[in-house]
């Protein structure tokens, strides 16, 4: 283990990145904790930072920290240690993680922590942490031109290959959102050949691919609503027992019965586009 650790983390210069993880998730749960701790109105815990009766939510600290931590990596980037580099990432990652946690606040600009929109913020945090682990774990994004492959090649016409390669990998990822299948668009960005399954495979009935494509199409468009919901009941499942362990006291009644009231309120037909003749 420590002879994997020295070459996968320390020899490849991933410290600061682990490092980054390590307090991106240990942020997440101090944070989580917390909250918690402060609706159960736990007398031996702090309660909310107040100052004049506004509440100061833990997004604003962890815009500063992210601030303070990342303009201070930027300062030492030339005579900074590996040391340093890790002490400012963790920082930087707490940081994240106190932002992440109220991603569901920034994004509809109210408050929703507690609310079915306020899960938003856990797929934020659960995305984050999947990615940082695949970059730790030697990961390449496939689908972007790695400047190492750019600066060995010095012949135009593979610097513009590698550049076309990269644009129509792109191109593809941007199909695959648009059919509505987020996590094989990210993950496809490190294994390319996701990146074809998700393009060429049936979108999502809710996406707005289908509102494109399939509204002349009611068999595919009927195809696509009992994929979705065949395919997603197990997985919406574990995510809203897993959110629920997370967030609140887990239930497996309720995950099951959530689970069917998510299906019936997600997986609908996608409107038509409407018209602006």
């Amino acid at each position: 283990m420590s002879r994997w650790f020295e070459h996968q983390i320390v020899d490849t210069g991933r410290v600061p990145l682990l490092f980054f993880l390590l307090g991106f998730i240990g942020g997440f749960v101090f944070i989580r904790f917390s909250v918690r701790m402060i609706r159960a109105q736990v007398r031996w815990w702090p309660g909310n930072v107040t100052p004049g009766g506004q509440h100061v939510h833990h997004v604003v600290f962890g815009v500063v920290m992210m601030l303070v931590s990342g303009v201070a990596l930027i300062a030492i980037y030339e005579d900074g240690t590996q040391t340093s580099g890790a002490v400012l990432a963790a920082l930087f990652g707490v940081g994240a993680a106190l932002v992440l946690d109220e991603f569901a606040l920034i994004f509809y600009l109210k408050d929703v922590y507690w609310s079915q929109q306020g899960r938003a913020s856990v797929d934020a945090v659960f995305a984050a942490v999947a990615v940082t682990g695949l970059l730790l774990l030697g990961a390449r994004p496939d689908a972007i031109v790695n400047p190492t492959d750019f600066r060995d090649n010095p012949n135009p016409w593979v610097r513009l290959a590698l550049v076309v390669s990269a644009l129509i990998s792109l191109a593809v990822a941007g199909v695959v959102i648009a059919k509505g299948k987020i996590w094989t668009a990210l993950f496809g960005m490190f294994v390319s050949p996701l990146l074809l399954v998700g393009a060429i495979r049936l979108s999502r009935p809710g996406a707005p691919w289908a509102r494109w494509r399939y509204q002349d199409k009611p068999k595919k468009m009927a195809r696509a609503v009992v994929r979705e919901k065949r395919y997603r009941r197990p997985l919406i499942r574990a995510k809203i027992f897993l959110q629920d362990l997370i967030a609140g006291t887990p239930s497996v009644e309720h995950a099951m019965t959530a689970t069917e009231a998510e299906l019936e309120r997600t997986v609908r037909p996608a409107p038509a586009p409407v018209s602006r003749g």
